[in-house]
């Protein structure tokens, strides 16, 4: 990928490796919930309404891979066209993916032990935060504000970067404790993922934004 620079092919590394193991774990339920084998543990809300299910996975696996692209300064200066024709892909991942994540929060019955009342308002806030957030970065960008629009997109795919944030401290807890999370303990650590995500994509962006004029130009 010589169009890369060095720092933003680990970036992209790093940023893949935290998607794979929720988008592969969804790939594996849609050829359950297309007729095939079951691969994954069952899920009879999954079952019972495929639907959304299905465009979580798709959209969200949409996202989290070309967002990762999206993001790189470099991809942006050496190959303007392909990063606009991906980003429209990525703004209808992004938008099937938050939409359909917000329509199973309130449509599916979770166990309190998997989805108490902190985790079930964070699904929402989130959900429509991320739709807000991908609307304000399409807005932007017609306007030419370049900064503005990268600042939103890095918010939003900081935003569906969760599960994957959410795997690395949930096994990260269950190697410590020898058991999984539950209940509030679960809340906490979904929340958590998220909010350290986010606090990384502000560090970034005031990173940035504290760069002279040129220097924020040249890596947004």
């Amino acid at each position: 990928m010589r169009f890369l620079s060095r720092r933003d092919g680990a970036l992209l590394a790093g940023l893949l490796i935290l998607s794979a193991v929720p988008v592969l774990g969804g790939m594996l339920r849609m050829v359950e919930l297309l007729g095939g084998a079951a691969l994954a543990p069952p899920n009879p809300r999954a079952l019972a309404q495929p639907l959304p299910v299905i465009l979580h996975v798709l959209g969200s696996a949409a996202f989290c891979l070309l967002g990762a692209v999206q993001i790189l300064p470099s991809l942006r200066q050496s190959r303007p066209g392909l990063h606009r024709v991906l980003g429209r892909i990525a703004v209808l991942g992004g938008s099937v993916s938050a939409g359909s994540g917000l329509w199973m929060t309130v449509a599916f019955s979770f166990p309190e032990e998997l989805q108490g009342g902190i985790l079930f308002a964070l699904r929402i806030l989130l959900s429509l935060w991320m739709l807000w957030l991908i609307l304000r970065a399409v807005v932007a960008i017609r306007r030419r504000d370049i900064a503005r629009h990268w600042a939103a997109m890095l918010r939003a795919v900081a935003i569906g970067q969760g599960a994957g944030t959410q795997t690395i401290l949930g096994l990260g807890a269950l190697l410590v404790t020898g058991q999984e999370l539950l209940g509030f303990e679960r809340d906490l650590m979904m929340g958590s993922a998220w909010a350290l995500n986010l606090a990384i994509a502000e560090w970034v962006i005031r990173k940035v934004s504290d760069a002279p004029t040129s220097k924020v130009m040249r890596h947004v």
